[in-house]
């Protein structure tokens, strides 16, 4: 079912959300003004999927309320790799990666979103490049942080497997 997207009308209610979200830190009053004028607002059910797992980029995310499970299905088996809640960000990877999705976003109980389109990066890319700048470096920093826990999440259960690697010309305690 095509959602529909709404115009942002509570500003002040969004403002201090966007103020916690990695990808917005370090900005000025005024360019956060500017993005706020640029977002919209959508609504999931219950056991909907924002997108699955292929599916191409379409919505940077911010969740106003409810929460979202990042799952990913393998082999008819769904595996949760982390959860989203009111205030958190996701979707700007594969958005500003041109990619396509790689987990799937599941709306755990009723939620609602605060979303920008890939579109409006462009226009904020032709209007202001020192805002343009600062959101892609926030976003780049959010990815490596994400991949950092990643890969600890990896060496954590590489280590419970046991999977242990022989170095030559390392010394043996």
């Amino acid at each position: 079912m095509k959602k529909i997207y709404h115009p942002l009308v509570q500003i002040a209610e969004v403002t201090p959300i966007l103020n916690k979200i990695s990808a917005f830190g370090g900005l000025t009053d005024k360019q956060l003004h500017e993005i706020v004028k640029l977002l919209k607002t959508v609504k999931y059910d219950e056991g909907e999927f924002i997108y699955k797992r292929g599916d191409a980029p379409s919505h940077i995310y911010i969740i106003k309320q409810g929460e979202i499970k990042m799952i990913i299905d393998k082999q008819g088996v769904y595996v949760e790799l982390t959860s989203f809640r009111e205030g958190d960000c996701f979707g700007e990877t594969s958005v500003i990666g041109i990619q396509s999705h790689s987990t799937s976003a599941l709306a755990v109980k009723p939620t609602e979103l605060i979303v920008l389109e890939p579109g409006m990066l462009l226009s904020i890319f032709n209007t202001d490049k020192e805002l343009f700048g600062m959101l892609i470096l926030n976003i780049a920093r959010e990815t490596a942080r994400r991949l950092h826990q990643s890969n600890e999440a990896l060496l954590d259960r590489m280590l419970i497997n046991n999977k242990k690697v022989h170095i030559a010309n390392e010394k043996n305690d």
